[in-house]
């Protein structure tokens, strides 16, 4: 494991930095032509592709994996301070297992550490009498069943057995567990624990101290996917905060939402909130309902008369337009379907403000609608896309081998194509949360990332269009088919597309590329340049 210290520079460096430079799985192209020999592709493009994927600031951690790390460093503190592995135990948990401050601690003050974490420098005698009283039960008891702490303060076993049992199925505080006696300070560890408790308390204190270690540790965290038993290590690389578990999730290792690159966690923690608030529902009341004049109970008119009856026990008859009582109105008024008072009072600016009200709400609840529609889609496409992936990596590809006879080290196009939509869904998909927090007095901004994200909607679907809808043909054929080269070749020149307009979106996310564009041409120009660009893609 990596020292404290680098941790902590881990931490405190800025969002852009660990957003910078990640681009696995983005590869774009070296070259600026639409030549796409599939063999070159598949020696040179894809062998880059699958060696960025492959770069890890991080590691997975199994349950014997933790244990074993556990164990290296309290054995290290052991050797290095010359104490018990039980007391070294405990200064690790005290410092919540950081090796490097247990050490600068330890040599700084020695006394003062072991009188917070309370050991002794000496081990203290239990008395050398026959019988000895027992500080709980008060009872007397033999020598040999008396156990004590390094204090020396003499219980019977069966009220350590209580104690330790009781403090155990309390919950981790058990890990912080003292001398029984109400004066005494001196540390409980886990040597005692295990020869004192019986099985089942022995595995439940065993468990809480390997979840203190990922929990406690500022280098680990669990992966937050539900039933998912993996930790993760963050260590120093390429400066990525995405992680992908063992278990086929990937979250960011700052927030432990769902992988979100590059829009960053405060954006993501804004769009989360917003979705699972209430406000969006009272915002569609208020655009869609109007109060009961008598009960104020809230009321959707969708279709019929402006003739409304509030629901028992209210049964208040009113007009649905001006919500005056209904025995006001007739023939003389308008009939069922309108009502001259209400329009006349609209002419006074009677109903200006509740109008205003009410359009506001509905233009805000249809801006977020449109938001959240595509931001839903876009996730229900990569579950799908995903679920696409694990099929044909299982046994559609060994088909489509045999089919076309080609080996499969020939068909790994297929699979960056689908790792690739996986991506640029992922990403897109976070770029309508993006869009929904994007100022509106920023129209220069706006509408340059809207085209940007209008271009990779359209590629993508391109992109995913070959690969589900035409790949199918070749997976049903029966025979080699004369044009599956031609189909390479549309299909990798359609991922590399989807690859560079995808690290455009990255940069303009990042700020970078707009500010690259402004520095070397006008602001109205930036359309042409970018257009350019994606002339030059394939």
């Amino acid at each position: 494991m990596d020292s404290e210290d680098d941790m902590l520079d881990a931490n405190d460096s800025a969002d852009e930095d660990f957003y910078s430079g990640g681009e696995a799985g983005l590869a774009s192209s070296d070259d600026g032509d639409g030549d796409y020999d599939f063999a070159d592709h598949d020696s040179d493009d894809s062998a880059e592709l699958l060696s960025h994927r492959q770069q890890q600031n991080y590691s997975i951690l199994s349950e014997d994996d933790i244990q074993h790390h556990q164990e290296d460093d309290i054995n290290r503190v052991s050797t290095v301070l010359s104490i018990l592995k039980s007391e070294a135990c405990v200064l690790l948990r005290n410092y919540n297992w950081s090796v490097s401050k247990v050490h600068d601690e330890w040599f700084a003050d020695e006394e003062h550490v072991r009188k917070v974490v309370g050991l002794l420098e000496k081990r203290m005698e239990i008395p050398n009498d026959r019988e000895l009283t027992c500080g709980i039960c008060f009872e007397s008891c033999p020598r040999t069943s008396m156990s004590a702490a390094a204090c020396g303060h003499p219980f019977c076993g069966a009220c350590w057995r209580g104690y330790i049992s009781t403090s155990i199925n309390d919950g981790p505080g058990c890990l912080m567990l003292r001398c029984p006696d109400p004066t005494c300070a001196a540390v409980v560890g886990q040597d005692m624990v295990n020869s004192l408790a019986d099985d089942e308390d022995r595995e439940k204190y065993g468990r809480y101290l390997r979840r203190s270690y990922i929990e406690d540790n500022r280098k680990t965290k669990w992966c937050p996917a539900p039933g998912c038993e993996y930790a993760v290590e963050f260590v120093m690389g390429s400066g990525s905060y995405d992680v992908n578990c063992n278990c086929s999730y990937g979250f960011c290792w700052n927030c432990t939402e769902e992988a979100h690159r590059p829009v960053d966690c405060a954006t993501v923690s804004k769009w989360i909130l917003k979705n699972s608030a209430e406000s969006e529902n009272m915002n569609w009341i208020l655009a869609n309902s109007k109060p009961c004049p008598k009960c104020k109970r809230p009321i959707e008119k969708n279709q019929g008369c402006m003739h409304i009856t509030c629901t028992p026990p209210c049964k208040f008859e009113f007009c649905w337009l001006c919500l005056g009582p209904w025995s006001e109105h007739g023939e003389r008024t308008g009939g069922f379907y309108a009502c001259n008072r209400y329009e006349s009072a609209r002419q006074e600016g009677a109903y200006d403000e509740c109008e205003r009200r009410r359009e506001m709400a509905k233009n805000s609840l249809e801006r977020y609608t449109h938001y959240y529609e595509r931001w839903a889609a876009n996730q229900s496409s990569r579950q799908k896309a995903l679920g696409d992936l694990l099929s044909l990596q299982n046994d559609k590809l060994e088909k489509l081998s045999d089919t076309q006879s080609q080996p499969e080290s020939q068909l790994k196009f297929i699979i960056e194509a689908w790792l690739q939509i996986v991506e640029c869904r992922r990403v897109l998909k976070w770029t309508y949360a993006y869009g929904f927090y994007l100022p509106e007095h920023e129209h220069a901004k706006r509408q340059f990332f809207e085209y940007l994200q209008g271009e990779a909607e359209s590629g993508l679907e391109r992109l995913h269009q070959c690969a589900e809808k035409e790949l199918q043909i070749y997976l049903e054929a029966e025979s080699p088919s004369k044009d599956f080269n031609d189909f390479r070749t549309k299909l990798a020149g359609l991922t590399r597309y989807g690859s560079l307009i995808l690290f455009f979106m990255w940069m303009f996310l990042f700020d970078l590329f707009l500010s690259l564009i402004r520095c070397l041409y006008p602001v109205e120009s930036s359309f042409c340049l970018v257009y350019y660009f994606i002339l030059l893609m394939p």
